[in-house]
């Protein structure tokens, strides 16, 4: 028998999950796939032009487990100026064994945001310095909000400073971040951020880099999240070049459509000098030196909705 999830459904089921199950089993993803016991096949990209948007087919099974996945998550980025959330989509779970459908999970999208979200506090857990003084948020949109909801459970840090492309976006933020825990302060420059803040991340569907390089950016870890489709890029390529460690969701992926595939296809890095998430996840947080600057470029993998479909499905 298949079972209907509906939106409001997977969001009430989510909110009876801690945060603490949610990020273990997103990091068994990781783990997963840089550990080679799932299967995922390249991912399928739909890009548009007018209006701008793209949609993604990721999709896979886990070794041994019980569903395998196919999910498609789009984004249409000028939705909101119709009243419209920019993400949409949803999940589809078939019997690994039987190949029959058990679930149907309507989640507009939600699903991709909250383990995307995941994704960045699991990168700060391992990356960020020890003391973070200031969060800094390069973006205005839903990503940008579940970021600092989700770093919460792994920094201790309450100061945000967000940066947006105009005040109006960057009011709305405040207000919407009225009760999130968090003193929040706001820019519209981008060297602002970088000066100020040792924990960045980048949340925008940017195709010309939005954070520039400066000294300041010694010490500092910058969680990339917004390119993962080719032509996109948040970072400066000198930040890329001059980082002390680069670790990817999946090299594989990264080096063919996120942050770093540019700087990839200019030789600018190797795969030899990559780490996967999962890797650092199994040999655990890294030892920062002061200066270190860290990067982790996250393109979003199959595993990661393997994950979270299989609890609503077991919460349900």
């Amino acid at each position: 028998m298949v079972t209907d999830i509906s939106f409001e459904s997977i969001k009430h089921i989510l909110s009876t999950v801690s945060n603490t199950e949610l990020l273990e089993s997103i990091e068994l993803a990781f783990l997963h796939y840089s550990n080679q016991k799932a299967v995922v096949p390249p991912v399928g990209t739909i890009s548009f032009d007018d209006p701008r948007g793209d949609v993604h087919i990721k999709y896979g099974y886990i070794l041994n487990d019980d569903y395998y996945v196919i999910k498609i998550a789009s984004g249409f980025y000028d939705n909101p100026k119709q009243g419209l959330p920019s993400s949409n989509g949803m999940m589809l779970a078939f019997n690994q064994k039987t190949g029959v459908l058990a679930g149907i999970l309507y989640d507009q999208g939600y699903l991709t945001d909250v383990r995307t979200a995941v994704a960045g506090a699991i990168s700060a857990k391992y990356l960020a310095p020890t003391k973070v003084h200031t969060i800094g948020i390069m973006g205005t949109g839903t990503q940008a909000k579940l970021q600092l909801e989700f770093l919460k459970g792994v920094v201790d840090c309450r100061k945000a400073l967000i940066w947006g492309r105009s005040q109006e976006k960057l009011v709305a933020y405040q207000e919407a971040m009225t009760d999130s825990g968090f003193q929040i302060e706001t820019t519209l420059e981008g060297d602002n951020i970088a000066e100020n803040c040792q924990l960045i991340v980048t949340t925008t569907p940017a195709t010309e880099p939005i954070l520039k390089w400066s000294d300041h950016l010694t010490g500092t870890h910058i969680t990339a999240i917004g390119a993962d489709t080719v032509g996109k890029q948040e970072l400066d390529l000198q930040i890329i070049s001059k980082a002390d460690l680069i670790v990817t969701d999946s090299t594989k992926q990264c080096t063919r459509h996120g942050e770093i595939h540019k700087a990839f296809n200019q030789h600018l890095v190797e795969t030899n000098s990559l780490v996967e998430l999962g890797q650092l996840i199994e040999q655990g947080k890294i030892t920062r030196k002061e200066n270190d600057l860290t990067i982790c470029d996250l393109t979003g993998i199959a595993t990661q909705d393997i994950q979270i479909a299989k609890l609503i499905l077991e919460h349900k």
